[in-house]
């Protein structure tokens, strides 16, 4: 069911992306928070692009930094980037096949307001697919200008923050030539979502449906 409860325990997450580097730049702060307070939690992970080339591997080294003492299960597929309309049928198997073989508690995948078409088609996937599980969609700041008001946040301590930014900066170098792609943009978001929760830092997430649970 779609809950969030106090002190419920969290038992697996999926988390997914377009891109190597989207689950990092959305989530990669919750996921630290996430797996440091829960060893050998589960991490299912999708990312439909980058197969079989330096992304990948990138993906691979950073995800296992970004999700210490998890359980984690990662794959990479080799869809086109930019072009995920065009491999809806790919993109759409590759989606349900995670959900049949993965039950989580917790699912972490694009805004489906998000103005990159690929992020906006997986979101739209993930939230069918996973019909009756909390999803959050993440964040990316990009040169299209289409960050909003967001509704659930994941406060983030001073030294979560920064130990993201750097394994940022230190796993996707193939990413560091972009001009929005660096500290000064990373913390400046994370910043701004802390003072919208009354934190010093925090990842904000979009949630399209919730069932409290609080009296339980």
């Amino acid at each position: 069911m779609i809950r969030l409860g106090a002190g419920r325990p969290l038992a697996g997450v999926v988390a997914v992306g377009a891109h190597c580097d989207d689950i990092a730049i959305g989530a990669g702060g919750t996921l630290l928070a996430l797996c440091e307070a829960r060893p050998g939690i589960q991490v299912d992970a999708l990312v439909l692009s980058g197969g079989g080339t330096e992304r990948e591997q990138e993906e691979q080294a950073a995800l296992a930094a970004f999700c210490p003492g998890a359980d984690l299960r990662l794959t990479v597929l080799k869809l086109a980037d930019g072009r995920l309309p065009a491999q809806w049928e790919e993109a759409k198997a590759a989606v349900e096949e995670l959900r049949a073989r993965t039950g989580p508690d917790l699912v972490l995948a694009p805004r489906t307001d998000d103005a990159h078409q690929d992020h906006r088609g997986l979101a739209q996937l993930m939230t069918t697919a996973f019909r009756d599980h909390l999803v959050l969609g993440y964040e990316i700041v990009k040169w299209d200008g289409d960050l909003g008001r967001m509704a659930a946040y994941q406060p983030l301590p001073e030294e979560i923050a920064e130990r993201k930014v750097r394994l940022l900066q230190e796993h996707y170098a193939s990413q560091r030539h972009r001009p929005w792609y660096d500290r000064e943009a990373f913390l400046g978001l994370a910043r701004i979502r802390g003072i919208e929760c009354h934190a010093r830092y925090a990842e904000a997430f979009a949630v399209t449906k919730l069932v409290l649970d609080l009296g339980d």
